[in-house]
């Protein structure tokens, strides 16, 4: 996500697609995933990271312990990609952060180098140490 200020006076909020866009004067562009869902945020500020939706696999290793993989996430920045050797062989990635508190909660797959390892890329990776449960999760 394009971190953009904002310079409006009063609070606005824009829907798009499953998202609600909250613009305030003091903080950049945040999404909020709509409270029916069951929503995955980061455990350091609560700010929205993902739809249970777009959950791949909960099958993952991250640096820091069990990992899941995403589709796609909101409310994150993403580094420079580089080349790294994961426990699945060649990767291009880029760390990936929270936009809020600027956390670094996993990475995106920007290139697999294994043609077995292709249906990664693009995709997302979090950590379970940075992300709660949020919504819906009875």
């Amino acid at each position: 996500m394009i971190r953009t200020p904002i310079n409006a006076v009063a609070p606005a909020t824009v829907t798009v697609s499953q998202a609600t866009i909250i613009m305030t004067r003091s903080k950049t562009f945040q999404a909020y995933l709509p409270n029916c869902h069951r929503t995955y945020s980061c455990i350091h500020c609560r700010a929205h990271l993902a739809n249970h939706d777009e959950l791949i696999s909960k099958s993952f290793q991250g640096s820091q312990g069990r990992a899941y993989l995403f589709n796609s996430v909101v409310n994150v920045g993403c580094g420079l990609a580089e080349e790294r050797v994961l426990l699945t062989g060649l990767h291009a990635v880029a760390d990936i952060y929270c936009e809020n508190c600027k956390t670094t909660l996993g990475w995106k797959y920007e290139h697999a180098f294994e043609s077995s390892q292709k249906y990664k890329e693009g995709k997302f990776i979090i950590e379970l140490a940075h992300m709660i449960k949020d919504n819906g999760w009875d």
